[in-house]
């Protein structure tokens, strides 16, 4: 069984991830009927359903909630809802219907939401979304729940206070955070079999790395990182977790080559490219790639390293914590006998950030017609283990079992009848959250190392608005995806002094300066006011 306290009353401070399930429900959202003044919980004991005065939720109202979810709808996600649905309306006389958002549609079907006038209830909600979560609350097209809090007095004390302000939009709040700790610094992932054949100590610097790499070039007939152009990115995050005190800043969006904070306060906020420090890592990407460590036509490649790395072809691959851990059991599968092992800078440099809870959150639109009941739809799913597992995992002994206080398939699982998933990244919490026997374990030992030297994010809260500076930013992307890939992968027809030269000036003409200046504006504005 689980080794984990029941979340009836819990008073310590927890955290949460993926969530996207299935359904083909036929009422809307505020659809209700009549019903009795009273229900049968899913425990068979009597719960009262007669309104409340306070809170102003007619329990004797049969309400269908429409939940809008990120993802795709597994085979199995249908069973698993009507399982959900069955809890529901004997604790809360409600049924939930749950809508997708397929993920190539996510960045223009996910904004229509708040724009079509089409009702619904609840919904994910990030700073990072299509749509920022801030910028929603600004809207006024979520619902201020500040004061519906109280109705759901367990998950109002579960959340920290710490965690509800990271919500907060001119102090009030608009969404409920995720109580699962999320901390997603970047580093490189390493076969350690190549490592022992080379005779090579762990990795632990640039140089060591680098070190496995000229190993892998001279012993076998793949290149140790080969990937694709997404790799320029991935480099990039290499060099600025390599730097002392830099951290990743808002502005130039973070799937090119951002802008930074020069500290931990954000005491001033750059464009790395204008810095020594950039010109000395295109040195050494230059040298890396003629070296051979990725592949001559990477520009051209279309798989990445990770994919080769799992078909035996890679060294390596450059990722952040979570994805590297998750791939424990297809490394395990693909490669029987090996260990991935995986090195960042980032940590190594003290500056893991945790990602505040405000950036997977879960949000009511203000077309719903049922506010509080869908918060304690909420409270039933961040709260109650019975509720979370169905959810995170679905039907036990059909989806999954716990074998050795880990998740994993059971024996009869079948693919094409049991296949199963959410992305209910908003509602994961620490505190009931099970280890997947896919999982590296060693996440949970990091996640809890992390949570006692983390540092406190400058730009917890703050969402920059780019629409006085959307024509830069095109312009910026442009020269982000050639001039700046072929930096960072060492591919420039110049030597790399004039494409540095070339790079920086192709930037201010495209409006970085502008840019940053709008930054700066913004974020000065925000801490004034807050």
């Amino acid at each position: 069984m689980k080794n984990r306290m029941i979340a009836a009353s819990l008073t310590a401070a927890m955290l949460a991830l993926p969530l996207a399930a299935c359904s083909s429900g036929t009422g809307s959202a505020g659809t209700t009927t009549a019903a009795g003044s009273a229900t049968t919980a899913a425990d068979g004991s009597a719960v009262t359903t007669a309104g409340s005065a306070t809170d102003g939720d007619d329990m004797t109202q049969a309400v269908n909630l429409v939940y809008y979810l990120w993802g795709d709808e597994g085979v199995a996600n249908q069973d698993v809802l009507a399982k959900i649905n069955e809890k529901l309306k004997a604790d809360l006389n409600a049924t939930l219907e749950i809508k997708y958002i397929g993920w190539s549609d996510v960045s223009t079907k996910y904004p229509l939401l708040f724009t079509s006038g089409e009702s619904f209830d609840m919904t994910h909600a990030s700073p990072t979304a299509a749509v920022s979560y801030f910028t929603l609350a600004s809207q006024d097209v979520l619902v201020d729940i500040t004061d519906d809090l109280d109705a759901v007095p367990t998950l109002k004390s579960t959340i920290p206070q710490e965690t509800w302000d990271t919500t907060k939009y001119k102090d009030r709040i608009y969404g409920v955070p995720t109580l699962y700790s999320e901390f997603t610094p970047y580093g490189f992932a390493y076969r350690t079999d190549l490592l022992e054949k080379y005779g090579l100590s762990k990795i632990d610097s640039l140089d060591s790395m680098e070190a496995y790499m000229k190993a892998v070039v001279a012993n076998e007939d793949f290149a140790p990182l080969n990937g694709n152009t997404a790799d320029a990115v991935n480099l990039y995050r290499m060099f600025v977790g390599s730097t002392d005190q830099w951290l990743t800043a808002p502005g130039i969006p973070e799937d090119q080559l951002s802008l930074v904070a020069t500290d931990a306060s954000a005491t001033d906020i750059i464009d790395p490219a204008f810095t020594d420090e950039f010109e000395a890592w295109a040195e050494k990407m230059k040298d890396w790639a003629d070296q051979g460590f990725w592949p001559q036509d990477v520009m051209a490649s279309q798989t990445s390293a990770k994919d080769n790395l799992l078909n035996g072809i890679s060294a390596g691959y450059i990722t952040h914590m979570p994805d590297w851990t998750g791939n424990y059991g297809a490394e395990e599968t693909s490669l029987p006998g090996v260990y991935v092992d995986w090195w960042s800078p980032t940590v190594d440099n003290g500056k893991i950030v945790k990602k505040p809870g405000v950036d997977n959150s879960t949000a009511i639109s203000v077309t719903s017609e049922h506010p509080i009941r869908a918060l304690k739809v909420i409270e039933k799913f961040m709260t109650d283990e019975s509720y979370y597992d169905l959810l995170q995992y679905g039907i036990e002994g059909r989806e999954y079992e716990i074998v050795d206080g880990k998740v994993q398939k059971p024996a009869s699982y079948n693919d094409q009848t049991d296949a199963y998933g959410v992305s209910a990244w908003s509602l994961r919490s620490d505190a009931l959250n099970i280890p997947l026997a896919s999982e590296d374990p060693v996440r949970y030992d990091l996640i809890n190392e992390w949570k006692k030297t983390a540092i406190a994010s400058p730009f917890a809260g703050f969402t920059f608005d780019p629409t006085n500076v959307s024509t830069e930013l095109s312009s910026i992307a442009n020269v982000n995806a050639n001039l700046g890939t072929q930096l960072m992968l060492g591919k420039t027809q110049d030597d790399v002094k004039t494409a540095v030269e070339n790079y920086r000036q192709q930037l201010k003409d495209a409006g970085v300066d502008k840019v940053i200046e709008e930054v700066k504006t913004q974020y000065e504005a925000f801490k004034s006011g807050n």
